[in-house]
């Protein structure tokens, strides 16, 4: 995680202000339509720091396990990322 971890960081940081945006604008009674937006955006804001903790993953985690040459490993690694595949894609 140490490669894109202020990336990552940086990023959360931005989502929890959305987040927060979208608090006082629903506090303040503000049109349905312009929520909606903003949740779009929340929701694209977490893909992208999914996409970047998928790539550490997959660039660390997975390179090492590869790199051991243990087969159990390998599997393990392959196996945690076809699960977070299967977990983006609902």
């Amino acid at each position: 995680m140490k490669a894109n971890k202020q990336k990552t960081l940086d990023r959360l940081s931005r989502v929890e202000g959305q987040v927060r945006g979208v608090a006082r604008m629903v506090e303040e009674d503000r049109y349905c339509m312009d929520v909606l937006a903003q949740t779009a955006a929340i929701r694209s804001a977490l893909l992208g720091v999914e996409r970047l903790v998928l790539e550490n993953h997959a660039a660390h985690c997975v390179e090492t396990a590869i790199l051991s040459g243990d087969p159990a490993e390998q599997r393990a690694k392959f196996d945690e990322l076809i699960g977070l595949l299967q977990k983006a894609s609902r």
